[in-house]
């Protein structure tokens, strides 16, 4: 930018400096007029300016992915370029990033302590991290010399001519999203040796400046790490892999063999419902993760080895409307366990346990009332219950029944297919344009209103699911590995329709730049008991 222009316009970093005081956590980047900007740009003086602090959810994710590229930095520079084979963001695990390296140097407490010395130099270094637009020619050798194999591979896929870069003192790397303006605002970290990597442990958006604990989730840690070798046994690592898969025309191929590794295990889940003789499956998970799909495949397989399920909603025990508990801000809080008539529940399933026959309720959803239209119920030898709902993990919801009766299942949609080696897809994300794809079809909401909606949603999740998916007997990851590029041509035009003008455009932008590294696959190609089905339709199970 020439002097001439710049003495019309101020730099963001300027006023955010006079700002901070304002503010009880480190500004990072901005809104200017509506539009997501890093403090290095410099905007007119009568812009609208919004600065966004690390309290913020986009203001975490620049402190994560600038994070990234510092931990990769100071393992270059503690190791050599040369030592250096691999270094692969692969999923989160206890509020930070598990990741795997390779190298001269064997994995260890010393390595990581050396690299966490190197981290704390360059903060207290306070050095830029400068962006630059280059050639995409140029990025892909720079990626080739650094060992960023998938990066250069992604890149074979792009429209654009030029992209950027972000730099700390020479070590060059490309992000999806924006960065913090310097080094100094990543103090707040920790380094773990977990499994067979370590993880980089980093606060949250909640508590900004606070490290959280390391807590290990073993069994999802190990879902996720069973989900991502079958990604790699099939060589498919990242969505450059996937791209590759779908110019060759192998994806029809790919497909199949995932849903068939799917429905072997939902067989396996049944067979063991069966060897421990439960009587009640409890299925909970996140919004969007396919529970209801999930809940019909999985009865399916509990039929085909003489079992005969009987599917319960729990949401068929909501107590009448005029009882429903308030939230903190005087609404109707249905995620609520007490907005469930626990009592009622507990007194039919401990009838059922023992034999009895029991009058099963309806809520009707219009009247917000419990009904009752004869639909009885008596368990004999081969009879299973299987309970779908948000609290289905939590034992105050089934307290009557004894702990070796019920058979927990944590289903969620568990992202592993990343951007490339540092760039993790977001399981939210991926979530999140699930729901987007159903709100529209069955339900007549705009992307909009699910945009605006989510943070809700997620608030209610964090409250009353994630506490209680270490309790489950098994994990069920319900992400396919190839569903964003099924997802991107329902999405894409949900996206564009959000108003610029409003505050949701920033999020419907950013995941319309996210959708653009994919190729687009066929639907057709989708079998009628898919999961993904339940979001597109088409489902055999009428979902």
């Amino acid at each position: 930018m020439s002097e001439e222009v710049k003495t019309n316009k101020v730099k963001l970093a300027d006023l955010a400096k006079d700002a901070q005081k304002d503010f009880e956590y480190d500004i990072v980047l901005a809104k200017v007029d509506g539009k997501l900007m890093e403090l290095n740009n410099y905007v007119k003086q009568d812009a609208e300016i919004e600065f966004l602090t690390t309290e913020t959810t986009y203001g975490n994710d620049a402190y994560r992915r600038s994070m990234t590229l510092l931990l990769l930095k100071s393992f270059h520079d503690v190791l050599g370029n040369k030592n250096v084979e691999e270094i692969r963001v692969q999923y989160s695990v206890s509020k930070g990033y598990y990741c795997t390296y390779k190298g001269s140097e064997e994995l260890s407490e010393n390595l990581l302590k050396r690299v966490s010395d190197r981290m704390k130099e360059l903060v207290d270094a306070k050095i830029d991290i400068t962006k630059k637009t280059v050639k995409i020619g140029y990025a892909m050798s720079q990626f080739r010399k650094h060992g960023m194999l998938e990066k250069e591979k992604l890149f074979r896929y792009r429209r654009s001519s030029q992209v950027n870069l972000y730099d700390i003192n020479g070590f060059e790397d490309y992000y999806y999203g924006y960065m913090v303006m310097n080094t100094s605002y990543l103090k707040y970290f920790d380094l773990f040796l977990y499994d067979e990597g370590f993880v980089l442990q980093m606060p949250v958006k909640e508590n900004p400046t606070v490290v959280p604990e390391f807590e290990p989730q073993d069994k999802v840690a190990a879902t996720l790490k069973g989900t991502a070798s079958w990604g790699e046994m099939f060589g498919i690592k990242g969505v450059a892999d996937l791209n590759e898969c779908i110019t060759k025309k192998q994806i029809a191929d790919m497909i199949l063999v995932q849903e068939a590794v799917f429905e072997k295990k939902i067989a396996e889940l049944a067979n063991e419902i069966h060897e421990k003789n439960c009587k009640f499956v409890m299925i909970a998970g996140p919004s969007s993760s396919g529970k209801t799909t999930f809940s019909h495949r999985l009865s399916v397989q509990l039929m085909a080895i003489g079992m005969r399920p009987h599917p319960i909603p729990v949401d068929n025990y909501f107590v009448n409307r005029d009882k429903t508990p308030l939230d903190e801000n005087g609404e109707k809080d249905y995620e609520s366990l007490l907005a469930i008539d626990v009592k009622q529940l507990n007194e039919d399933l401990a009838n059922l346990l023992d034999g009895k026959k029991v009058e099963l309720p309806e809520y009707n959803f219009i009247s917000g009332e419990r009904e009752y239209k004869g639909n009885y119920l008596q368990l004999d030898e081969g009879d299973v219950l299987v309970l779908e709902g948000i609290h289905c993990l939590n034992d105050l919801l089934t307290y009557a029944i004894p702990r070796e009766k019920k058979f927990k299942i944590y289903l969620s949609a568990l992202t592993v297919l990343n951007l490339d080696e540092h760039t993790r897809i977001p399981t939210t994300e991926a979530r999140m344009l699930r729901r987007m794809v159903r709100d529209a079809r069955t339900r007549g909401i705009n992307a909009t209103e699910t945009i605006k909606r989510w943070a809700s949603v997620r608030r209610g999740e964090d409250k009353h699911i994630f506490p209680y998916q270490e309790e489950a007997n098994e994990v069920f990851n319900s992400s396919l590995i190839y569903e964003l590029g099924v997802l991107k041509q329902y999405v894409e035009p949900l996206l564009y329709s959000v108003d610029p003008n409003c505050p949701e455009y920033t999020e419907a932008k950013k995941l319309l730049k996210f959708l653009d590294y994919f190729l687009g696959i066929n639907s057709e190609l989708v079998p009628h008991n898919s999961i993904i089905r339940e979001f597109i339709g088409g489902s055999v199970f009428n979902c």
